[in-house]
């Protein structure tokens, strides 16, 4: 892993943003301040914290951008409308076309290792903190953001490190998921521990529910892993009327909205109205209340569709889960548990729901699901997944733990329903990292 240096301007709206430097650079910006500096006073360490979540919020190149596009490109969610936007035409293409080189699957591995590294400093000086309410603050806010990035590394790279360090080893991407796993379970104790403190929580970006997110994370990770007896009971322990999401204004704007929408859908776009799905397992478009809620005006005709959802709007709210996702998780697990019937109700909880019933509005008020077959109740959870869960960044991960992720070559196939399986390990790594695995087949 490279080691990267990193400092600290201060941001819009009195933010601040973490960005990346050259690795054998110093550089001595007179308006820039030295992360060693910012953490060695509370202050500092909490800007550090907004940071972390700035950094993984906003732009571009945030997690959230590059997750959700790659992953909607790579499955035939989205489509691509300008091939001008190399790196994003290369995704749609998939195969071989995707390398290295390229500057979204980069992003998620750079981003995500960015703010790893500045949450492991921020846990280094934590114990520092004499009040106890604000370290606790400190430590669940960097515990939270660290395994929400490790946790996407581990959805797009079959092998990776967990920490940064030169030539840091690979382990497994359910290593990583447990590294992830390892840091919720801190913020976990911490927030237990002690309640977090009014001078932490006025002072860092509003939004996260820290609470319900750690559980919310445990029962994702948990589920990725294959752990059906963890991911229940953390799905279980999530209030399911609560809300956790990034925050966006007018200068600090939903990343989705800004290079997607503002740009006249001169990027990506949705696929079509069934979601970029085949048709075997294609979304009941006529019927299903959700076409409606994630598109802006569901066409007649099998063309490009415009985003709604959660990025009509500069200020629209980004979800850092949906409380939906918890009862799919049940579902999955309860199946595979071989509890079929107590699958199904879960899994109807959400077919049946109805968008007044949902915290977010999110609806599909379908009929029932009424089979009992092991394999159908998963396809439905997948199918159900793909909607529920649309632009999330999930459905590459979904199609590969559901064996959906069947990829035949470098073009777009109506048969195919994704087009990488993993991504190549980018070359910022290779190049730093003596240890960086042979890239992984298509």
């Amino acid at each position: 892993m490279k080691h990267f240096k990193f400092k600290i301007l201060a941001g819009i709206a009195a933010a601040f943003l973490l960005v990346p430097t050259a690795c054998d650079k110093t550089y001595t910006d007179p308006s820039a301040v030295a992360v060693e500096e910012a953490l060695k006073s509370v202050d500092g360490l909490i800007a550090v914290c907004n940071g972390l979540h700035n950094n993984y919020s906003l732009g571009r190149q945030s997690p959230i951008y590059s997750t959700v596009v790659a992953s909607g490109l790579s499955t035939f969610e989205q489509t691509v409308t300008n091939a001008g936007n190399a790196d994003e035409e290369n995704l749609r293409r998939g195969g071989i076309s995707v390398d290295g080189a390229n500057a979204v699957t980069r992003q998620i591995w750079v981003q995500s290792y960015l703010i790893v590294n500045n949450a492991d400093l921020v846990l280094g000086k934590a114990s520092t903190v004499s009040d106890l309410g604000t370290q606790s603050g400190i430590i669940v806010y960097a515990n939270l953001f660290k395994a929400m990035s490790l946790g996407n590394i581990a959805m797009f790279f079959e092998k990776a490190p967990v920490s940064i360090a030169k030539n840091a080893p690979f382990v497994s991407r359910v290593d990583v998921l447990k590294a992830a796993l390892t840091a919720l379970d801190a913020a976990d104790k911490a927030l237990t521990a002690n309640a977090v403190s009014a001078r932490f929580s006025s002072r860092v970006n509003a939004g996260i529910d820290l609470k319900n997110t750690i559980y919310a994370l445990q029962a994702r990770f948990s589920n990725m892993v294959g752990d059906n007896d963890n991911a229940i009971t953390a799905a279980n322990k999530v209030t399911l009327s609560a809300k956790s999401f990034f925050r966006y204004n007018a200068t600090n704007v939903n990343p989705i909205w800004e290079v997607i929408v503002a740009s006249n859908y001169n990027v990506t776009a949705v696929r079509n109205k069934a979601f970029g799905m085949p048709a075997a397992i294609k979304p009941d478009s006529a019927n299903d209340k959700r076409m409606a809620f994630y598109l802006l005006s569901p066409n007649t005709v099998n063309t490009i569709e415009r985003i709604k959802g959660f990025a009509l709007t500069a200020d629209g709210q980004w979800p850092v889960y949906l409380p939906s996702e918890m009862l799919l998780i049940k579902a999955e697990a309860l199946a595979r548990k071989g509890q079929l019937p107590e699958a199904v109700i879960e899994l109807n909880k959400v077919v049946t729901k109805k968008a007044a019933a949902d915290t977010w509005g999110v609806g599909a008020d379908l009929p029932a699901f009424a089979s009992t077959d092991k394999d159908a109740i998963l396809q439905e959870i997948y199918r159900q997944r793909c909607v529920e869960l649309f632009f999330s960044g999930l459905r590459l991960e979904d199609a590969r733990r559901l064996g959906r992720n069947m990829p035949v070559k470098d073009a777009v196939d109506p048969l195919d329903e994704t087009n990488r399986v993993f991504y190549p390990y980018p070359l910022i790594e290779r190049d730093n990292n003596t240890n960086t695995p042979t890239d992984p087949t298509i």
